[in-house]
């Protein structure tokens, strides 16, 4: 018989022992078949994703090379090509997710990338005009909003297509392994762009082009590849046998709603909008994103500004963000020992809160530059970790297959918005400190503890109201997947 995993639904009978799906128990070792979804899953998602924060973020490895100069943009001009990116990022998430529903993963996931692929090339050819021309400014805008507007589609349908392959207590790992690419991303892009960038030393070449171009053919190339190395839904995999399907299929049906053939409707979608702890989950990730992609967008320039050059500002990115990739999935797996996701958030976050109070702190960066270095690794030992596990945590807690899908997309969304608000506060004049963007990173980071909080009790106070009402009202099942309004539904913490 299949057994309902404890703290997760309780007192449930599930379908009969009989049942054509549920396979011999003794005929799958669940161990094996987990490691072989991971070498099947996680790699070729982990790699569209280190493509695509490796494709927005670029941008900030190409101004340090002449961007900026090469097309007669202002620097308030470029933090507008910077917040095109994430008006258009934000507009279509639950769009997405929906096409991704009804197409599947194995058909949308490389589509959408070789498009954005295809758009971020584009920017290594976008025309500066004569000076005083807003030529530049305007191809940067246009191409920054459709690079948003195509990237957006990759990261809640991927939380959304492992929440269909992994049981709940099993999401938060790979979620958070998936996420680490973006600083791995980070790393790698320093290392690309250190060495692109000597193009640039020879006459009538621009090395920043050559960024774009070649980091954007490697993502066209890598995306046509996904159509071999993406799998589909469980039940059309073709990786795993017909035995293993059913056993993926009865242990899902064990634990949450993958199982369900679930039809598409606007209501599913309205329930996620009603829910109240939907919009706590949002704001966990708004309060992270701008510090997020800030750090991210502004590295090279933050570090540059402390009196290296370019080709040293660009090598010394690397360091902060190898330790935020180790970090992330170290922390999502110690989180996920002890069953918890609040207090571990809260922690990275006040590491964060260390980092830019450093940074803040020192009131001469160009003399004591180590000093500024070292809280710029407090800050990205922090994010990167607190933002892994707040992404995973609707993923484990929504249920209703719409609804789950709605939620993720929105999350990214509402979240988002922060990034929008951090592209307009790392102006160049504020060099070498930046005081406005460095406070209000830290004023969100502040704001994300206390959005922690109180969902930690608002999911507390909820599991033992719930808990009080099993104890007093006879429960019985009648086969329909009530979603996470079930009164036998528990929440992570």
């Amino acid at each position: 018989m299949v057994s309902y995993e404890k703290g997760d639904i309780h007192d449930i009978t599930p379908a009969s022992e009989s049942d054509q799906d549920v396979p011999n128990p003794t005929s799958i070792n669940e161990k094996s078949l987990i490691r072989k979804l991971d070498r099947h899953l996680l790699p070729g998602v982990c790699l569209l994703y280190l493509l695509s924060f490796l494709d927005r973020s670029n941008i900030a490895n190409a101004k340090l090379d002449g961007l900026d100069d090469d097309l007669h943009i202002t620097g308030n001009e470029y933090l507008t090509g910077l917040t095109m990116f994430f008006i258009g990022y934000i507009l279509l998430e639950v769009f997405w997710n929906v096409i991704l529903k009804r197409i599947g993963p194995k058909l949308w996931l490389p589509t959408v990338t070789f498009v954005w692929g295809v758009v971020a090339t584009l920017q290594g050819v976008i025309v500066g005009g004569s000076k005083g021309s807003k030529v530049g400014l305007i191809g940067l805008l246009i191409v920054r909003f459709f690079l948003g507007l195509t990237e957006g589609a990759l990261f809640p349908g991927v939380v959304f297509y492992l929440s269909m392959w992994y049981k709940r207590q099993e999401r938060q790992y790979r979620i958070a392994l998936f996420f680490s690419a973006a600083s791995m991303a980070g790393a790698f892009g320093g290392i690309l762009a250190y060495g692109i960038g000597f193009i640039g030393k020879y006459p009538g070449q621009s090395g920043w082009r050559w960024i774009f171009i070649i980091e954007g053919i490697l993502t066209c190339i890598l995306a046509l590849a996904g159509y071999w190395y993406i799998a589909d839904w469980p039940n059309k995999a073709k990786f795993i046998n017909e035995d293993e399907r059913a056993f993926i299929h009865a242990r899902l049906k064990a634990d949450s709603d993958a199982t369900e053939n679930e039809a598409f409707t606007w209501a599913n979608v309205a329930e996620a909008l009603k829910d109240s702890k939907v919009w706590l989950y949002c704001a966990g990730y708004h309060t992270l994103s701008l510090p997020l992609y800030t750090l991210s967008l502004f590295l090279p320039s933050i570090i540059k500004a402390l009196g290296y050059s370019a080709a040293n500002a660009q090598l010394l990115t690397i360091p902060p963000y190898a330790l935020a990739t180790i970090l992330t999935v170290v922390w999502a797996m110690i989180s996920e020992h002890h069953k918890r996701r609040a207090p571990f958030i809260m922690t990275a976050s006040l590491f964060a809160v260390i980092g830019y109070a450093i940074l803040l702190s020192n009131l001469h960066p160009t003399k004591r530059p180590g000093v500024s270095y070292t809280g710029v690794f407090f800050c990205a030992a922090g994010i990167y970790p607190a933002v892994a596990l707040t992404l995973s945590w609707p993923a484990i807690n929504v249920s209703g297959q719409t609804k789950r899908a709605t939620a993720c997309a929105l999350q990214i969304t509402i979240g988002n918005l922060g990034a929008v608000i951090g592209m307009q506060l790392y102006r160049s004049e504020d060099a070498p400190r930046y005081v406005v963007g460095h406070s209000v990173a830290l004023a969100y980071l502040l704001a994300n503890f206390v959005v922690n909080v109180t969902l930690w009790y608002v999911l507390q106070k909820e599991n033992k109201k719930r808990d009080q009402k099993e104890q007093t009202t006879a429960i019985t099942w009648d086969g329909a997947w009530k979603g996470d309004d079930d009164v036998r539904w528990r929440f992570r913490l």
